[in-house]
């Protein structure tokens, strides 16, 4: 039998650990729902280049044993969200550690009330938060075509959740790509893969801090 010196005894207890620990880091790994509209999903996009793509990848590049999971549907509404949220839960493996909600910007598309589209993601956030899933709410802001008090409602109803249900808020989702040409698609309303980017850049100390 070898015997082995001090250099080696550390050498294979180091060993044993890294063995030991290998499938818990495994185990550990976390998992982000981004839960929205076609900003989320990725609209005129290739996979690799949505939102959720991006952003694993940009998490995965730091270390970080993060799945994040394409909760999209293009067109959505709150209210359509909301009925689907039940689903999409059920349909993951395992209860998610974030769920980053992404939604209302259709309902201002359509003109539908802002209270419409608060009381839905108030019912969602009630229903996450019954579930004991963190969240991290991504806010919209209404477009400069709608009257002026269409516009203060709707920007308004972001914080107000956020505050009331005391999740964090990113509060423009399209922060620093909306109304930029060079960062949108050809129906200059979703972001392109350049677009995406810094949205994923901005939005993701936040996501951090959620799963922290």
């Amino acid at each position: 039998m070898r015997i082995l010196g001090p250099y080696g005894w550390a050498l294979a207890l180091s060993q044993a650990v890294l063995l030991v620990m290998a499938p818990s880091a495994h185990a550990r790994e976390r998992l982000v729902l981004a839960f929205g509209d076609s900003l989320t999903a990725g609209y005129g996009l290739k996979a690799q280049e949505s939102f959720p793509a991006q952003l694993e990848a940009s998490l995965r590049k730091k270390g970080l044993g993060v799945r994040v999971h394409n909760g999209g549907v293009s067109g959505d509404t709150s209210a359509a969200g909301r009925g689907r949220l039940n689903w999409v839960l059920a349909g993951l493996k395992s209860k998610p550690d974030l769920v980053i909600l992404e939604l209302g910007a259709n309902d201002m598309l359509r003109g539908q009330p802002p209270a419409q589209a608060r009381a839905n993601l108030d019912a969602i956030l009630v229903d996450l938060k019954r579930r004991n899933i963190r969240v991290l709410l991504a806010g919209m802001r209404a477009s400069y075509n709608l009257d002026k008090k269409y516009r203060a409602e709707f920007d308004s109803l972001y914080p107000a959740l956020a505050q009331k249900h005391h999740v964090p808020l990113y509060p423009f989702f399209m922060e620093g790509v909306a109304g930029n040409r060079a960062l949108l698609i050809g129906d200059q309303m979703h972001p392109n893969p350049k677009g995406v980017a810094i949205i994923v850049k901005r939005i993701q100390p936040l996501v951090e801090a959620g799963l922290r």
